[in-house]
């Protein structure tokens, strides 16, 4: 199966459109939890099995991971190998560098751990991206415009009369000959959201920003979704992981996860034929 394929699947089997950010920061963890690489482990796992039923995939950003240094190996093999069978994983790395490089990086990441999609940037051109595209049943989601508060200090500059991030948007589209290609476009910037989806057409949005970042979901989720209430990936970290730091994390995190589920499904138009 491609990653779209897999991921259409667990939308429907879930019944959601809500992607988990596994970014477990150690300065969060309930009292319960040692605050190293072991109870980093014990605390996603115990997260990944409080809101299996509720997430279609699962996000992980590389950097709470290879912060451990050696032992970030182990933890990321960890948690990776306890994400429930057929739940796609997306490893978030923002990767992006000359050619021989970038095919390292996709090799670590697609054949080395086995994602079923990554992250790259677009700043060195189309040569530090090919090697993703090449494995055509991966997802490539290309940086667009990002959800963090200095987005349009370069992303906003303009040229030939259009902002870079339509840019990016653009050449992204053009990119995609093997329809692996999708787009990573904050929540915090709806107008803009809503103009990438306009460019990107029927692909997958990655959309993070909601919860802790303070983004509007009722504005993300109809910037995001396509007619059909689907293609956007919205992911959500901290809104989850921290739903609560004593005792009940687990069942907080579970409530959080499920009440954000309903709440995206209630904004998704249901055409006739569609499942949820």
């Amino acid at each position: 199966m491609t990653f779209a394929e897999k991921l259409r699947a667990s939308e429907d089997s879930t019944g959601s459109l809500l992607c988990l950010g596994l970014d477990p920061d150690p300065e969060l963890l309930p009292p319960v939890f040692s605050r190293s690489v072991r109870g980093i482990a014990d605390f996603a796992l115990a997260i990944l099995d409080a809101t299996a039923g509720s997430v279609a995939s699962v996000k992980l950003n590389l950097a709470f991971y290879e912060r451990w240094g050696r032992e970030g190996g182990w933890l990321l093999e960890r948690t990776l190998g306890a994400v429930p069978a057929g739940v796609p994983v997306i490893l978030d790395g923002k990767r992006g560098d000359v050619g021989s490089t970038a095919q390292a990086y996709a090799h670590a990441i697609f054949e080395a751990w086995g994602a079923d999609a990554t992250t790259v940037m677009p700043y060195l051109g189309f040569d530090s991206v090919a090697p993703f595209l090449a494995h055509r049943d991966r997802g490539v989601l290309v940086v667009c415009r990002t959800s963090n508060p200095g987005a349009a200090e370069f992303q906003h500059l303009r040229a030939d009369g259009e902002t870079l991030y339509r840019h990016v948007a653009r050449r992204a589209v053009e990119w995609d000959r093997h329809g692996n290609v999708g787009l990573v476009a904050g929540a915090t910037a709806p107008a803009e959201l809503r103009d990438v989806r306009q460019i990107a057409g029927d692909r997958l949005l990655l959309v993070p920003g909601i919860g802790a970042q303070g983004a509007d979901l009722d504005a993300a989720v109809r910037a995001a979704l396509r007619p059909d209430g689907r293609g956007a990936i919205i992911s959500i970290s901290r809104g989850i992981l921290a739903a609560s730091t004593g005792s009940d994390f687990a069942e907080a995190a579970r409530g959080a996860a499920a009440r954000y589920r309903d709440a995206i499904n209630a904004l998704r138009p249901q055409p006739a034929g569609a499942s949820t």
